[in-house]
């Protein structure tokens, strides 16, 4: 029994050893948030690579039921890859782990429906991470939130869809050594509806951290928010082919801007023989004065069914790679607010206001789209807006997105124990999106009160938010 019980001690203290080695892992080479953004600036310029189902479909986004059979690449060969992204100057590769038809090209045990049941029978996630740091280019990973196969759609998530998420990621962060940035879509778009409730941001971002403290979380939710704050991103992104584009003047925040060199994203049959993209233009027009202003561009390479990228596209990176050198002396950020990443508490809550301007009333403040205003009545001289939660609830944020250029000046107070209290709160970030950070405070409401302003003040988003400490 002595012996047993000795055994037992000795297992569990190997368990708890085991356990700090692996965080002391973790915290060792932990960056600082802003070096890691400034890093990530830094790189300048690299390879999106669309591959996966859609490859074989001539479509971008493919059928959630295709046939396992269709998913062959005889000729598959990561290192092509890589060696391509080399020439064109380029330091770092991004590929598409998972589309919005939710078929994964890793040898994952969260479905069966997956490479490694195709006639290719190859990870190639693996070969694509193994093959990039071998040609010393840096690792990061795209992956789907949105997920037509196993039904992760708007108004269906359950937490067994959420599970799926966290297991997916997971694999992903610990099979494939570092991985520099995970760049997540599907999630929060106009176009996806899978709204940060459905699938709660906080607790997959805090995921992501656990898992590799120095991945860079980066949605590509540019679509909705504005592009004055880090709302639910370390990364601002700009998907050009969709009319984002980054402002040259006026950008002050880490981003990435991003267009595929041929037509579209994943391949089609008519690539070989289509013109890509001007490359003098891709060069000048936007990678250098992108980077320029804490712009990272990350130009897409689709490879054929074969697997390889095409001749005519391979030329071009060649091209490319004469044209192109990174600076020697990147930009340095300026300083900026650290990203937003809490469930907004006063969405679609009871709101209130002054006298509003005609039809622009209060709630479209907290209705969820920066596209609409609550707008004071240019009559009224000390304007103010509120929202009222069902119970007192803690928060230690608010983010004021104005709806116009009034240039007001915000007071903030809110309602506890029976009585208005004022909250000492200073605001960053930019001037159209101003943050306030404070200690933790217990409110059922929560009001600003404008002043100063040239014209009558409007407000986009009234956000409240209780963020982890």
């Amino acid at each position: 029994m002595k012996i047993r019980k000795l055994a037992l001690t000795l297992l569990v203290l190997t368990g708890l050893i085991f356990i700090e080695q692996v965080s002391a892992q973790q915290t060792a080479g932990k960056k600082n948030l802003t070096d890691l953004q400034q890093d990530f600036v830094n790189l300048g310029f690299g390879m999106f690579i669309h591959y996966g189902m859609p490859t074989f479909m001539d479509q971008d986004w493919s059928n959630p039921e295709a046939a396992l059979s269709l998913f062959e690449s005889p000729k598959l060969d990561a290192d092509q890859w890589a060696k391509a992204a080399k020439s064109a100057n380029m330091t770092y590769g991004c590929l598409t782990t998972k589309h919005h038809s939710g078929f994964p090209i890793w040898n994952t045990k969260t479905t069966s429906y997956n490479v490694m049941n195709t006639p290719l029978k190859r990870d190639v996630v693996k070969e694509y991470a193994d093959a990039f740091r071998k040609n010393g280019l840096k690792v990061m990973l795209y992956y789907s939130i949105l997920d037509t196969h196993n039904g992760i759609r708007p108004n269906q998530i359950t937490p067994a869809h959420i599970k799926l998420i966290k297991d997916q990621i997971t694999e992903l962060l610990t099979n494939y050594g570092e991985i520099t940035a995970l760049i997540i879509d599907g999630w929060d778009a106009p176009w996806s509806r899978i709204s940060y409730d459905d699938v709660p941001f906080e607790d997959i971002y805090y995921l992501i951290k656990s898992l590799q403290p120095n991945c860079l979380v980066m949605d590509l939710n540019a679509a909705k928010y504005p592009t004055e704050a880090l709302f639910y991103t370390d990364i601002k992104s700009y998907e050009q082919g969709a009319g984002q584009f980054i402002s040259k003047e006026s950008n002050k925040l880490p981003a990435l801007a991003c267009l595929p060199l041929q037509q579209n994203w994943f391949w089609k049959t008519s690539f070989p023989t289509t013109p890509v993209k001007n490359v003098n233009e891709l060069v000048n027009k936007f990678i250098i004065p992108y980077n320029g202003v804490y712009c990272n561009f990350i130009l897409n390479v689709a490879p054929n069914k074969n697997g390889l990228i095409d001749d005519n596209a391979l030329a071009a990176l060649k091209e490319m790679g004469k044209l192109y050198k990174r600076s020697a002396h990147p930009s340095k950020l300026p300083p900026f607010s650290a990203p937003i990443i809490s469930s907004n508490i006063a969405k679609h809550v009871v709101s209130n206001s002054s006298w509003s301007d005609d039809m622009n009333l209060m709630d479209f403040a907290n209705d969820d789209s920066f596209r609409s205003s609550w707008s004071s009545n240019p009559e009224v001289k000390a304007p103010w807006y509120e929202v009222k939660f069902e119970k007192a609830l803690p928060c230690n944020m608010v983010v004021i997105t104005a709806g116009n250029a009034s240039g007001a000046k915000y007071g903030l107070e809110y309602f506890a124990n029976g009585k208005w209290l004022p909250l000492k709160a200073q605001a960053a970030g930019e001037k159209k999106v101003s943050i306030f950070r404070f200690e933790r405070i217990w409110c059922e409401k929560i009001r600003v009160k404008l002043s100063d302003f040239k014209e009558a003040p409007a407000i986009a988003e009234f956000g409240v938010y209780n963020e982890r400490n």
